[in-house]
């Protein structure tokens, strides 16, 4: 056994069952009685390391290993937290993989991840059991809930086999820790391979960056952030909500968790934030528990930040952390800086300014390009204020996906000076003078015409800026480098279906007042642009452009 200091993120739960035993850890909803009031279960931080020592203990027991790929496909719940601690104090390779991306991709990336073990409710073992997933592979299944068919062992059955205590595997630095899955809002979900060192220093990343101190109370809307708050040291509150479903929360249930609990630290979808923004601004309502909010997974407009910066005291600020599942976080933007002086710029064409590089992150502006680059070299690098593609290098960068060279190969450079290697975020950006990145859109989806190349971001918001425009998506129909730029047009809910030609006229006349999108001459208006489940925000670009290419058939 290695005599090497252990490095994974569940060392701190000891710590802090040690030093705090009876402060909550998790809260989690259980229902309402008859007068409407929630009620609530949870685990103290004693109670949440006793329990996912015993788990561990029995998962072991039941054969499943350091290095078993293992899936957890569990609702938010005590059990989810109680799990994922489990699986990381045994040294199992963690499986998450989002039920929003749909069937077809969930099984194609259990494929991929080639799982051992697998832990799910009783649905989701079904579902397993009927499409094949992972039958290749899979020799353990462990139902959180009701045996549901023979073979399977339940979680009760996990805890008789466990012991009161547990000896945690001693996980090294470079050793994987997990396997979390891409959207796959841009081409198929890839397995992010995340190594322990990368979890803990995620965790001090944001501790750092944004003052987290222990005992805060942390309202999850999101389950793979929910992780990081027992590390950190906060009160993880679940909320009653359906996780995979933001746009579609219900406020008053959001506004009563942090009421009931004091929250002091938030994250949420820029869909969610929307949605909650828009009840407190008609309610009047504020939150001075809040210390600092976030919003991440697709540009936040500032519209929605303004609106829900109302709720708060005057000096929390809303932050827009940027990232990616295979490197989180890169940079950070406060609501301050956001809504004194860059949404100005945004509305003129200047892309989404996402902030400066956190600590520990270096980023670089490269050339654009769809090819593998092997190696890295500073003539890759583009002059400050012109678009390029944003290369990452630090600690919390992810090296490879699982089982996809090809995709690693054209993320991936090495980078030989110092033996790390950049990312490629598929993102294209710039850097200002003031050394802030700006977003411009996914470079997947630059629209390449004869007259030039064509951004996303930078010419949308020129067209978003029209009251009557929910908002907009530039796609290209034909192929490239010869694309027809088409702007694809949802009106708000208030606009009424005739006002669209006025609107149409009104558009075309604010794309001739600027040079980057005079080119654009074709407007279609579309009910409601599909979108991704998991943000409920991120626009399927691919889809408008199959179906802007129909309409102009």
């Amino acid at each position: 056994m290695s005599s090497s200091p252990i490095v994974n993120v569940a060392e701190y739960l000891p710590q802090r069952a040690e030093r705090e035993p009876a402060r909550l850890a998790v809260v989690f909803p259980e229902g309402r009685d008859k007068e409407g009031r929630v009620s609530y279960t949870h685990f103290t931080f004693q109670q949440l390391h006793r329990e996912s020592d015993r788990l561990a203990s029995g998962l072991e027991a039941l054969g499943l290993r350091r290095g078993t790929r293992t899936v957890l496909m569990v609702k938010p719940s005590l059990e989810f937290f109680a799990l994922t601690f489990a699986l990381f104090k045994v040294g199992a390779a963690l499986i998450l993989i989002d039920p929003g991306m749909g069937r077809k991709n969930l099984g194609r990336c259990l494929d991929e991840a080639e799982p051992e073990a697998f832990l799910g409710i009783p649905r989701a073992l079904l579902a397993r059991s009927l499409l094949g997933w992972g039958k290749r592979t899979i020799r353990l299944s462990i139902a959180v809930g009701p045996r549901w068919w023979p073979g399977s062992f339940t979680l009760h059955e996990v805890r008789q086999r466990g012991a009161s205590t547990y000896t945690m595997m001693p996980t090294q630095p470079d050793e994987m820790a997990a396997i979390l899955f891409t959207s796959g809002s841009t081409g198929p979900p890839k397995g992010a391979i995340y190594t322990h060192q990368i979890f803990t220093t995620q965790v001090e990343t944001l501790r750092q960056v944004y003052d987290i101190q222990s005992g805060e109370i942390d309202l999850t809307t999101f389950p793979l952030f929910a992780l990081f708050a027992p590390a950190l040291g906060m009160t993880a509150i679940v909320p009653e909500m359906d996780a995979t479903r933001p746009a579609l929360v219900d406020p008053v249930k959001i506004i009563e968790a942090i009421d009931n609990f004091g929250v002091t630290n938030l994250f949420g979808s820029p869909a969610l934030l929307r949605r909650v923004g828009e009840y407190t601004s008609a309610h009047a309502v504020k939150f001075p528990s809040l210390r600092r909010v976030f919003s991440a997974g697709a540009p936040v407009p500032a519209s929605v930040i303004e609106q829900f910066q109302r709720t708060l005291r005057p000096e929390v600020e809303i932050f827009t952390p940027y990232g990616a599942t295979e490197s989180l976080p890169v940079c950070s933007l406060g609501s301050a800086e956001i809504l004194g002086e860059t949404r100005f710029q945004t509305d003129q064409g200047a892309g989404v300014c996402v902030g400066r590089p956190v600590p520990g992150i270096t980023v670089g502006i490269i050339q654009i390009s769809d090819d593998p680059i092997a190696e890295w070299s500073p003539d890759l690098v583009v002059p400050d204020g012109t678009i390029g593609e944003i290369a990452v290098k630090g600690a919390v960068v992810t090296q490879a996906y699982y089982g996809r060279p090809e995709a690693t190969k054209l993320a991936k450079i090495v980078d030989r000076s110092d033996g790390g290697w950049y990312h490629r975020m598929g993102d294209l950006g710039y850097r200002d003078a003031q050394g802030r990145i700006w977003f411009c859109g996914r470079k997947a989806h630059r629209v390449q015409t004869s007259a030039g190349t064509l951004y996303t971001i930078p010419c949308e918001a020129i067209f978003n800026t029209h009251p009557l425009v929910a908002r907009t998506a530039l796609v290209g129909v034909g192929a490239p480098p010869a694309s027809r730029p088409v702007l694809c047009v949802e009106l708000k809910p208030n606009a009424p279906a005739s006002t669209r030609e006025s609107v149409k006229c009104e558009l075309l006349a604010l794309a001739a007042t600027h040079k980057h999108t005079q080119s654009i001459k074709e407007i279609l208006f579309h009910k409601a642009f599909p979108v991704d489940i998991r943000h409920n925000s991120k626009i399927f670009r691919e889809k408008l452009a199959v179906w802007a290419a129909r309409e102009l058939r």
